[in-house]
């Protein structure tokens, strides 16, 4: 087995995630072990290295060139998950200092210096690696808690649930607990979607009662709440870049919906003025705005009506 194949498998023992299993990742930690196609793994060392050097190393000895603008790739792609993941260590420099260097840390140089093989593969019963996987989680692991830690727990309907992070999310989070309670008391949400998982909520039962023919091709707002003592249904797009209630998106959910006789109210939600201001100009005439920041508040484009149906 190549140097490189057996360290792209090792990365995976050690639950990196599948961009840090890559030649390039590879190739810097034979580049910082100082090992050649030649130089057998016990004479690894974690000498301190520059990302220069790195880049030097792989083309004097791997005969793979890399541009030497690469070296953010390097650092995105490598040096940062490595750190992470407890591989490599820095040595406290600032950052842009010219003497910032990397190095192996001794427990996973340890691990390198006696890697050892079983059937062309690598050995997963070497001792150092199981003291080094016994001592540090995953990188997968690693990422997958941050990203637990980072969702948004919203109660839906009574029920707990977790938005994943984001301003999108956030701002939906908003609309189900502070929005909902102030302008749409007693509502049942129908439907709200997630960044990652489209239908979060989506109670088709009642969206077909109410008259709703949904197909592939339609797109749902970010959130449909239902208030059945009033016969109101209230369409709320949540906006932080784009999806406005313009004109043609009116005319869309109309079409959509041309079977609901409940009353429709159409709701633009934004987290702050400044991003409301700038789709302004776009918003259709007797639609509604909601500001998160000012969650006490509506701007109604109605002319004579104040919040209620079209």
């Amino acid at each position: 087995m190549d140097k490189i194949t057996a360290v792209k498998e090792l990365l995976n023992i050690l639950g990196m995630p599948e961009k840090q299993q890559s030649d390039l990742c590879a190739l810097t930690v034979l580049a910082m072990a100082g090992l050649s196609k030649r130089i057998p793994w016990k004479d690894a060392t974690n000498n301190w290295i520059r990302i220069h050097d790195i880049i030097a190393f792989i083309k004097s000895k791997y005969k793979i060139e890399y541009a030497e603008n690469s070296r953010e790739t390097f650092r995105k792609q490598a040096m940062h998950p490595f750190r992470t993941a407890a591989l490599i260590e820095d040595n406290g420099k600032a950052t842009n200092s010219p003497n910032y260097r990397y190095r192996l840390t001794d427990e996973f140089l340890n691990v390198l210096k006696t890697l050892s093989f079983a059937k062309k593969h690598v050995e997963k019963n070497n001792a150092d690696l199981l003291k080094f996987q016994s001592k540090h989680k995953a990188l997968k692991e690693i990422y997958a808690s941050k990203k637990e830690m980072q969702k948004m727990p919203v109660k839906i309907n009574n029920v707990d649930f977790t938005f994943s992070p984001g301003k999108h999310n956030r701002l939906q989070k908003a609309i189900i607990e502070e929005f909902a309670p102030r302008f749409a008391p007693n509502s049942e949400c129908l439907y709200v979607g997630d960044t990652i998982q489209k239908d979060l909520v989506k109670n088709v039962e009642k969206l077909n009662e109410l008259g709703f023919e949904i197909t592939l091709h339609d797109k749902m707002p970010d959130v449909v709440l239902y208030n059945e003592e009033k016969d109101w249904v209230y369409f709320i797009e949540s906006v932080t870049s784009v999806g406005p209630m313009d004109p043609k998106r009116i005319i869309e959910l109309q079409e959509m919906t041309k079977n609901v006789k409940a009353g429709k109210i159409f709701v633009t939600a934004f987290l702050d003025f400044p991003t409301f201001k700038k789709f302004s100009e776009s918003l259709a005439w007797e639609t509604e705005v909601w500001i998160a920041s000012m969650p006490d508040h509506m701007i109604h484009l109605n002319g004579d009506k104040f919040l209620g149906p079209r």
